[in-house]
């Protein structure tokens, strides 16, 4: 399957909402923008109408999609209402993909937001009505549970979570499964958890197997089957403005991407 020449043509307006997933995880490091840029990726690829949101000032996605010589505006204008959402987004170089940036400036947002009225929905605010032309919409939240990452999660209807497979990949888990339950009760009854996925596996290493172990035991079947491996083309990929299955799409880690999206999305 070809980005440059997807599976279906993206549609100009979509049947259903856009769902809108967070990718949240507060320890950084853990393949939680890789995820985001390659998942948005292979969504694409199947033909379908995807946004990348960047939430996270240090704008990796951004990065990522090499969209970064082309920000006019960002994330960061977008909560201040200083723009819109059609007026920051962006079209990545991936057929049917398109991205609204972050920079450093977003921050300083958290401060200039603290005092604001519904501070905890600017973002849902700013996409309501704008997502019309979207199948998925994926938020690449900052590694901190911030104003920032309670803006995304009241913004959407699921979370996947990224999780290292290493030792302290449970650690602080259990703050963020907090956070997600008070943002149900108290701002957003509709998110739900829509999954983990283990990331930079390593079948050579036994710990990742007694972590996926544990992981697998602990979530059940919120865990996805498919597993991200530990793969050299994965990391290069973003020094290059490219997601990995533009940079390499045969490559063990562009594959598993593929797999993901196909599981994620029901039609494996």
């Amino acid at each position: 399957m070809s980005l440059v020449e997807p599976e279906a043509a993206p549609r100009a307006a979509s049947r259903e909402p856009a769902r809108i997933v967070a990718l949240a995880n507060q320890k950084g490091g853990v393949g939680k923008t890789t995820t985001a840029v390659n998942l948005a990726a292979a969504f694409a690829a199947r033909g379908r109408r995807v946004l990348v949101i960047d939430l996270d000032p240090q704008a990796n996605a951004t990065t990522g999609l090499g969209v970064e010589n082309r920000v006019k505006t960002t994330t960061y204008e977008l909560l201040l209402g200083e723009t819109t959402l059609d007026a920051a987004t962006v079209a990545s170089t991936v057929p049917g993909l398109d991205m609204l940036p972050s920079s450093p400036d977003l921050a300083g947002a958290e401060f200039e937001i603290s005092d604001r009225p519904r501070r905890e929905f600017l973002l849902a605010e700013a996409m309501r009505g704008r997502l019309a032309a979207y199948d998925d919409v994926l938020i690449d939240c900052p590694p901190s549970l911030s104003l920032l990452t309670i803006n995304a999660l009241t913004a959407a209807d699921a979370v996947v979570v990224p999780l290292q497979c290493e030792f302290y990949a449970l650690a602080g888990l259990a703050q963020l499964m907090d956070t997600i339950d008070r943002v149900r009760r108290g701002l957003n009854p509709q998110l739900s958890l829509q999954g983990v996925v283990l990331t930079m596996y390593d079948r050579r290493n036994n710990l990742c197997e007694q972590v996926a172990a544990d992981v697998r035991a602990h979530f059940g079947d919120k865990v996805y089957r498919t597993v991200i491996p530990r793969n050299i083309r994965v990391s290069e990929a973003p020094s290059h403005g490219l997601p990995v299955l533009v940079y390499d799409q045969r490559c063990a880690g562009a594959l598993a991407y593929m797999d993901l999206a196909a599981e994620i999305l029901g039609d494996e």
